[in-house]
Protein backbone atom coordinates (compact mmCIF):
# COMPACT_ATOMS: atom_id res chain seq x y z
CA UNK A 1 0.00 0.00 0.00
CA UNK A 2 1.41 3.63 -0.94
CA UNK A 3 2.04 6.44 1.69
CA UNK A 4 -0.83 8.35 -0.21
CA UNK A 5 -3.04 5.55 0.70
CA UNK A 6 -2.02 5.22 4.13
CA UNK A 7 -2.59 9.49 5.14
CA UNK A 8 -6.16 8.79 3.29
CA UNK A 9 -7.44 6.16 5.40
CA UNK A 10 -5.80 7.89 8.33
CA UNK A 11 -7.70 11.10 7.29
CA UNK A 12 -10.85 8.66 7.05
CA UNK A 13 -10.79 7.52 10.53
CA UNK A 14 -9.82 11.02 12.02
CA UNK A 15 -13.37 12.40 10.03
CA UNK A 16 -14.67 8.87 11.72
CA UNK A 17 -13.99 10.17 15.06
CA UNK A 18 -14.85 13.84 13.93
CA UNK A 19 -18.81 12.47 13.89
CA UNK A 20 -18.97 11.25 17.43
CA UNK A 21 -17.55 14.68 18.89
CA UNK A 22 -19.58 17.18 17.30
CA UNK A 23 -16.47 19.47 16.59
CA UNK A 24 -15.04 20.94 14.09
CA UNK A 25 -11.54 20.44 15.52
CA UNK A 26 -10.93 16.72 13.73
CA UNK A 27 -11.86 17.92 10.57
CA UNK A 28 -8.85 20.16 10.84
CA UNK A 29 -6.35 17.59 11.35
CA UNK A 30 -7.95 15.50 8.83
CA UNK A 31 -6.99 18.36 6.16
CA UNK A 32 -3.62 18.24 7.16
CA UNK A 33 -3.69 14.46 6.49
CA UNK A 34 -5.26 14.71 3.21
CA UNK A 35 -2.07 17.86 2.79
CA UNK A 36 0.14 14.97 3.63
CA UNK A 37 -1.05 12.31 1.13
CA UNK A 38 -1.11 15.65 -1.50
CA UNK A 39 2.55 15.70 -0.23
CA UNK A 40 3.57 11.45 -0.71
CA UNK A 41 1.37 11.99 -4.40
CA UNK A 42 4.06 14.25 -5.49
CA UNK A 43 7.10 12.08 -3.92
CA UNK A 44 8.10 14.25 -0.82
CA UNK A 45 10.16 12.51 1.68
CA UNK A 46 8.20 10.92 4.88
CA UNK A 47 9.98 13.97 6.85
CA UNK A 48 8.71 16.30 4.95
CA UNK A 49 5.13 14.43 4.29
CA UNK A 50 4.60 14.76 7.79
CA UNK A 51 5.65 18.30 7.97
CA UNK A 52 3.60 19.49 5.73
CA UNK A 53 0.78 17.57 7.72
CA UNK A 54 1.31 19.28 10.60
CA UNK A 55 1.83 22.78 9.35
CA UNK A 56 -1.41 22.61 7.42
CA UNK A 57 -3.63 20.72 10.12
CA UNK A 58 -2.09 23.48 12.42
CA UNK A 59 -2.97 26.33 10.34
CA UNK A 60 -6.82 25.11 9.85
CA UNK A 61 -6.96 24.61 13.54
CA UNK A 62 -5.89 28.04 14.16
CA UNK A 63 -8.05 29.62 11.42
CA UNK A 64 -11.10 27.37 12.86
CA UNK A 65 -10.47 28.89 16.60
CA UNK A 66 -10.18 32.18 15.06
CA UNK A 67 -13.92 31.85 13.35
CA UNK A 68 -16.81 32.19 14.83
CA UNK A 69 -17.33 28.49 15.04
CA UNK A 70 -14.18 28.55 17.07
CA UNK A 71 -14.11 28.60 20.94
CA UNK A 72 -16.52 31.16 22.38
CA UNK A 73 -15.60 33.22 25.33
CA UNK A 74 -17.15 32.27 28.49
CA UNK A 75 -20.36 34.73 28.36
CA UNK A 76 -21.59 36.27 31.48
CA UNK A 77 -24.45 33.47 32.29
CA UNK A 78 -26.52 35.96 34.80
CA UNK A 79 -27.10 38.16 31.47
CA UNK A 80 -27.61 35.42 28.90
CA UNK A 81 -31.06 34.64 27.91
CA UNK A 82 -30.11 31.77 26.62
CA UNK A 83 -29.03 30.18 29.66
CA UNK A 84 -31.72 31.89 31.52
CA UNK A 85 -35.65 32.63 30.58
CA UNK A 86 -36.11 35.18 33.09
CA UNK A 87 -33.58 37.55 31.14
CA UNK A 88 -35.25 40.34 29.45
CA UNK A 89 -38.77 39.30 31.18
CA UNK A 90 -41.20 42.37 32.50
CA UNK A 91 -42.35 42.48 36.42
CA UNK A 92 -44.33 45.10 38.74
CA UNK A 93 -42.43 46.77 41.56
CA UNK A 94 -45.06 48.38 43.76
CA UNK A 95 -42.23 50.24 46.12
CA UNK A 96 -38.96 50.77 46.69
CA UNK A 97 -36.22 51.45 49.35
CA UNK A 98 -33.57 53.47 48.91
CA UNK A 99 -30.37 51.91 50.10
CA UNK A 100 -27.80 55.28 49.09
CA UNK A 101 -25.40 55.11 47.09
CA UNK A 102 -27.96 55.36 44.06
CA UNK A 103 -28.91 51.52 45.00
CA UNK A 104 -33.01 50.53 45.24
CA UNK A 105 -33.88 47.16 46.60
CA UNK A 106 -37.39 45.65 46.95
CA UNK A 107 -39.26 42.34 47.64
CA UNK A 108 -41.66 41.70 44.57
CA UNK A 109 -43.73 38.76 43.63
CA UNK A 110 -42.55 36.86 40.20
CA UNK A 111 -43.65 33.48 38.70
CA UNK A 112 -45.49 32.38 41.80
CA UNK A 113 -42.56 33.68 44.39
CA UNK A 114 -40.71 36.84 46.27
CA UNK A 115 -37.73 38.12 44.96
CA UNK A 116 -35.47 40.14 46.07
CA UNK A 117 -35.20 42.96 43.36
CA UNK A 118 -32.25 45.75 42.70
CA UNK A 119 -32.19 48.97 40.78
CA UNK A 120 -28.89 50.54 40.62
CA UNK A 121 -27.91 53.92 38.99
CA UNK A 122 -31.76 54.90 38.51
CA UNK A 123 -34.01 56.36 40.52
CA UNK A 124 -37.02 53.97 42.05
CA UNK A 125 -40.42 54.33 40.49
CA UNK A 126 -43.36 52.05 41.20
CA UNK A 127 -43.90 50.66 37.69
CA UNK A 128 -42.75 48.14 35.63
CA UNK A 129 -39.39 46.84 34.94
CA UNK A 130 -37.01 44.52 32.56
CA UNK A 131 -34.59 41.96 34.15
CA UNK A 132 -31.12 42.20 32.99
CA UNK A 133 -29.40 40.01 35.19
CA UNK A 134 -29.74 37.33 38.23
CA UNK A 135 -27.54 36.71 40.71
CA UNK A 136 -28.48 34.18 42.99
CA UNK A 137 -31.71 35.11 44.45
CA UNK A 138 -31.81 38.52 43.27
CA UNK A 139 -32.99 39.96 40.05
CA UNK A 140 -30.95 43.02 38.74
CA UNK A 141 -33.58 45.43 36.72
CA UNK A 142 -33.99 48.43 34.81
CA UNK A 143 -36.67 50.28 34.06
CA UNK A 144 -38.59 48.93 30.93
Amino acid sequence: MSGWMMWMILAGLVIIFELFTGTFYLLMISIGLVAGALAAVFQLGPESQMIVAAVVGSLATLALHKSKYGWKENANVARDPNVNMDIGQTLQVNEWKDLGNGTFSARTMYRGAMWDVELQHSAGYPGAYVIEEIQGSRLIVKPS
